[in-house]
């Protein structure tokens, strides 16, 4: 096979199930490739009876053959990475075969504890961060300040670039909640556990561009993994309630340091339904027992956060928009075996406002009204199907309607929480 980059990401708002799809196309690949965001976007995957929960590393380390790669677009506790790496070692994964971007940014402690208290200091406005410090240390790149993994092979430049942001983040943090500087580390405990940590990481640090263009320019397959999802995007999502990094399609040239023209296919993930984590618009949402029997049906709860997610029908209006600013060349759908045995089956096929119909740019206006369309449900067992063709009559009608809705063709569907659960065209 000649060289290639294909992108997976999610098309809702993060939780779709890209790691299990990712996990299950990695073994084609030969570099696995995360772009963006940290460690508050997690990625399930289970393998038999056992389930791991990945925050950092991408979602191929179960494979054997691709190596896995952090690319300059993310921004990475050292404490959670290695906490990963332990994890990991213990399941007998090669941890030589990891590579993080030196252009990649550090998340220290003092971006957490500012993003936990900015976000309390909002009150009834909290956007509902995780609170492990990503917004703030993407701030501190744009502003920057930022501290890369670069930087951690200079010891020098490290300590001086760590004093000066230490004493900045400690009077920001005192203004905002005096009780934490009280529990806040030193400068000293910071930079002595900082570089207990680099002796273990510096190995790990690669030129990112290099990285990634000597493996292209060598003819190897390259797929690209996205993290939380398109209407989580900085630019595109339901602002100010995102995330604080591009997730779109263009976000992996930005991420990695490649360009357009070496994309081949960007594949968009989405559940059967829609769910959502934290404060935000969400115009599927149910607040009634169809919504409470999603979240348990489907397990809904944040693979970092633990949160309870808000559960809705499946937004067409939603998918759509995403579709284009992602320029799609296909879709997988998952859960589809969540939803068996529900009586009907809600799509929001429409967003009305003031007796006009409106798009994804009025997604927060107090008075948008969803037009639901109602679908025959199923009480199938899907577990078996390995092929879309072969789904049941009713389940394989929804999953027509969901390709048209969204506008590309539907390339797979899972039908069951596990790698080998999934039916393809």
């Amino acid at each position: 096979m000649s060289a290639c980059v294909d992108i997976i990401l999610g098309i809702q708002w993060g939780d779709e199930g890209k790691g299990r799809v990712i996990d299950r196309a990695a073994d084609e690949y030969d570099v696995v490739a995360r772009f963006g965001g940290g460690d508050n976007a997690g990625h399930t995957i289970v393998i038999g009876n056992q389930r791991y929960a990945l925050r950092v590393v991408p979602s191929g380390v179960f494979h054997q053959r691709p190596r896995l790669f952090i690319g300059g677009g993310t921004v990475i506790s050292l404490e959670g990475l290695l906490a990963e790496f332990d994890m990991l070692a213990k399941h007998g994964v090669d941890l030589r075969r990891i590579a993080i971007s030196d252009r990649a940014h550090i998340v220290f402690p003092y971006h957490a504890a500012l993003d936990r208290a900015a976000d309390r200091a909002r009150g009834e406005n909290a956007i509902g961060t995780t609170g492990r410090g990503i917004g703030p240390a993407y701030v501190d790149k744009v502003a920057r300040t930022g501290i890369t993994f670069g930087d951690l092979r200079n010891p020098d430049m490290l300590e001086a670039k760590l004093r000066r942001n230490h004493s900045i983040k400690v009077a920001d943090l005192a203004r905002l909640d005096l009780e934490a500087v009280a529990a806040f580390p030193t400068f000293e405990q910071l930079l002595a556990t900082t570089k207990t940590f680099a002796e273990r990481i510096v190995p790990h640090i690669v030129d990112g561009v290099s990285y990634i263009h000597e493996a292209f320019e060598g003819g190897q397959r390259i797929l690209v993994e996205g993290a939380q999802g398109t209407l989580l995007d900085i630019g595109y999502g339901t602002y100010p309630f995102v995330t604080s990094s591009h997730t779109i399609a263009g976000g992996a040239c930005i991420g990695l340091g490649i360009g357009p023209t070496q994309i081949s296919r960007v594949t968009g993930i989405a559940k059967a339904y829609c769910t959502r984590v934290g404060a935000g618009p969400f115009p599927s949402e149910l607040h009634d027992e169809f919504g409470l029997r999603l979240r348990e049906r489907g397990a809904e709860f944040g693979v970092v956060t633990k949160r309870p997610r808000r559960c809705g029908w499946f937004d067409a209006v939603a998918a759509r928009y995403a579709a284009r600013v992602n320029g799609l060349t296909d879709a997988v759908i998952t859960k589809l075996d969540v939803i068996s045995g529900f009586e009907r089956i809600g799509i929001v096929t429409e967003y009305r406002l003031g007796g006009s119909s409106v798009g994804v740019e009025a997604m927060g206006e107090p008075d948008l009204k969803p037009v639901v369309t109602w679908h025959q449900g199923w009480n199938d067992d899907l577990s078996e199907v390995r092929r879309i063709d072969d789904l049941p009559a009713l389940p394989r009608a929804y999953v027509a309607e969901l390709e048209r809705c969204i506008g590309v063709p539907i390339s797979a569907v899972s039908v069951g929480p596990e790698r080998a659960s999934l039916a393809t065209v």
